[in-house]
């Protein structure tokens, strides 16, 4: 009888919990603090099910982005159904049924079928999107005791922790946010904020090309980009909490027996000694030559090859994830590519301050122009917009700024006028009614992607390039005679590029140690082995291309667009290689040269007295093999060790 009235109350409490929920609501979905489109949910209630119909839209760049979506659950919480068919991104497609009847479930993925026995605590989750249903999930997870995972259907596992309480000020009155983070939904942590009564307000996640992607309720859609800001602060806390890091001033290091790799020209030193002391390189030498302080802390690199710490010249730090993995990779220096103002703000004041872990931040302020293309929520149009948005950059700690491609040409020059004037650079995409050159011309000093270098060539009818051909000989040289600097990016076009029915590990040979959600994400990047074939020529010419600027003097640093978290560096480089540069001269394009170009080179870029004590110590000599560079023993960033088989872990990496 007890246990009956226990039930009878345990009914009652979670259709009180259920009635609180709102039986419609509309979210904005936002990329780069900018909203560009909704998610709708209508619920309603028959016999013993209650079903949400969910309208999801958002239009990414001029790109629809549709999905639509019904979850069906008992009154008491316990899934039935979930149906999700359209698109997740730009470039990714979900078509996802799962049946939940007795003690199985049928699960269709696409042309697949399938079923299988439920386990205890299974819910269905299609991935990052739609938020009503990550919603109702986290409702599930409380009313079944909060367990420590969740199965989710049709595959992987979820976990969720209260993490605590927000107080904001919204229309002059104060409101408390429940906050939650879920992780294995996407790879890494997803922050959640919900009311008292369970709705959701606020879902910070990532969508499936990597873009961070905001959720709000549409009423409170004017705290967003407080709480944005709050997702970064508690999202670095995160990794710092975790690490025993000593930042204290006193701190000696000595490195004994390495070989180090002078990317400056000169000869390695073998059996060397490195002493670092506040966070920079106090001597260097040969063993014997120099004493090692007795209270130092002695690192032994017997048979090991230390190299100046790696830069990624196209970096989108799009989540907190990136920083450990980043340092996992030997990456001590990024330049982010473009960001949300008070996100990447918010990210690197934790870094510089020890509050959160990841490499040095560069930071390069995207504008973007009018349009339906365009992307974020900075804009100019006019020339008053565009010197505004240039000096709220500089005064923010912005060293460059990156044109993206509505831009119109007129105002392309007024950006590169008034960096130049206030002592910023400027990179970027060619805008889409520019050329190239007239991109150049308008005063941009740098251009991420070797496509827009391919653009200027002229093309034979397979799309490949004649590099002798006089007029793309001439390009070369008005390069090179500009100055113009260029972050090829070629990683991402081999992704692009690839054929799906390629073995995925041929580029990536450390694939399996990424997280699920990243291996599934990946996999299915590319094309068909027909259209693959039909690219090639392209490829190769964006190959070429890269040796070509290279051997005429033009500038070439690493640049990654994001790709395999961490691991693009190291590919990036073995694809330099791969295009004819030495070793040397890939390894060089991710330390000494990108640190020149961003005229940081008396502090970084390579292992020399009196610069900063920023290094990667590998197992074996990248200059003999490029790929050794993949197999990383420490890495230490401004003095502080990292072991990169803790940063993997922290990140869900199987290492």
């Amino acid at each position: 009888m007890k246990k009956i009235l226990l039930n009878a109350i345990f009914t009652i409490l979670i259709s009180y919990c259920i009635g609180q929920t709102k039986d419609s609501a509309t979210f904005f979905l936002h990329k780069f603090a900018q909203n560009i489109g909704s998610e709708t949910y209508r619920r309603t209630a028959e016999g013993n099910n209650v079903t949400y119909d969910i309208n999801f839209k958002f239009v990414d760049r001029g790109a629809p982005v549709p999905l639509k979506a019904q979850l069906v659950t008992s009154m008491g919480l316990e899934p039935v159904s979930l149906f999700i068919k359209g698109n997740t991104s730009r470039f990714s497609t979900i078509n996802d049924t799962v049946r939940l009847q007795n003690k199985s479930v049928l699960i269709r993925v696409d042309d697949s079928a399938y079923t299988e026995a439920v386990k205890p605590n299974s819910f269905p989750v299609g991935g990052y999107s739609p938020g009503t249903v990550q919603m109702i999930l986290l409702q599930y997870w409380k009313s079944h005791g909060e367990p420590k995972n969740i199965t989710m259907l049709p595959t992987g596992a979820a976990s969720i922790k209260r993490v605590g309480k927000d107080e904001l000020l919204f229309m002059d009155k104060p409101l408390i946010l429940e906050r939650y983070l879920v992780s294995g939904v996407i790879w890494g942590n997803e922050i959640i904020w919900t009311d008292q009564k369970g709705n959701l307000v606020c879902l910070i996640t990532n969508d499936a090309e990597g873009d961070k992607v905001e959720m709000m309720w549409s009423d409170y859609e004017p705290l967003l980009p407080e709480l944005i800001r709050r997702a970064a602060t508690y999202a670095m806390q995160l990794f710092s909490a975790s690490m025993q890091m000593d930042f204290s001033k006193n701190k000696l290091l000595a490195i004994v027996g390495g070989s180090i790799v002078d990317v400056e020209g000169g000869e390695p030193i073998d059996n060397s000694v490195i002493i670092i002391e506040h966070g920079l390189i106090k001597q260097v030498g040969r063993s014997g030559a120099i004493k090692i302080p007795a209270n130092a802390t002695v690192i032994h690199a017997e048979g090991k090859t230390i190299l100046p710490g790696l830069w990624d010249m196209h970096a989108h730090f799009e989540q907190a994830e990136w920083g450990p993995a980043y340092l996992a990779a030997g990456v001590t220096t990024v330049r982010d590519c473009g960001n949300e103002f008070g996100y990447i703000n918010a990210i690197k004041s934790a870094i510089d301050s020890h509050r959160g872990v990841g490499p040095f931040i560069i930071k390069a302020g995207v504008i973007d122009g009018p349009g339906p293309a365009g992307l974020g929520i900075v804009r100019a149009a006019t020339k008053e917009e565009a010197i505004k948005v240039v000096d709220t950059y500089k005064d923010s700690g912005f060293a460059q700024i990156k044109i993206y491609s509505s831009v119109t040409p007129d105002i392309v020059k007024v950006i590169t006028d008034e960096a130049h004037r206030v002592g910023l650079t400027v990179t970027g995409h060619i805008p889409q009614r520019l050329t190239t050159r007239a991109g150049i011309d308008s005063g941009m000093d740098q251009v991420n992607h070797v496509q827009y270098v391919y653009s200027m060539m002229k093309r034979k009818p397979d799309n490949s390039v004649d590099l002798q051909d006089s007029s793309n000989l001439a390009a070369l040289v008005y390069l090179k005679e500009h100055h113009t600097v260029i972050d090829p990016t070629l990683g991402v076009y081999e992704m692009i590029f690839r054929s799906v029915k390629d073995d995925i590990q041929e580029m990536e040979p450390n694939f399996n140690a990424l997280p699920m959600p990243l291996q599934v994400l990946f996999k299915n990047v590319g094309m068909s082995p027909d259209q693959a074939k039909l690219a090639k020529p392209r490829m190769e010419a964006m190959f070429n291309l890269v040796k070509a600027m290279h051997d005429k003097g033009i500038p070439i640093v690493a640049g990654t667009d994001m790709g395999f978290p961490g691991y693009s560096v190291p590919r990036e480089l073995e694809l330099y290689v791969q295009a004819g540069l030495t070793p040397m001269e890939a390894i060089q394009s991710a330390t000494i040269v990108p640190a020149r170009v961003m005229n940081m080179d008396k502090r970084t870029g390579s292992i020399k007295v009196g610069k900063q004590a920023d290094l990667v110590i590998v197992n074996a000599d990248p200059l003999k093999g490029i790929r050794n560079i993949r197999n990383v023993w420490m890495v230490i960033k401004e003095g502080q060790k990292y072991d990169p088989v803790a940063l993997h872990r922290m990140v869900g990496f199987n290492q």
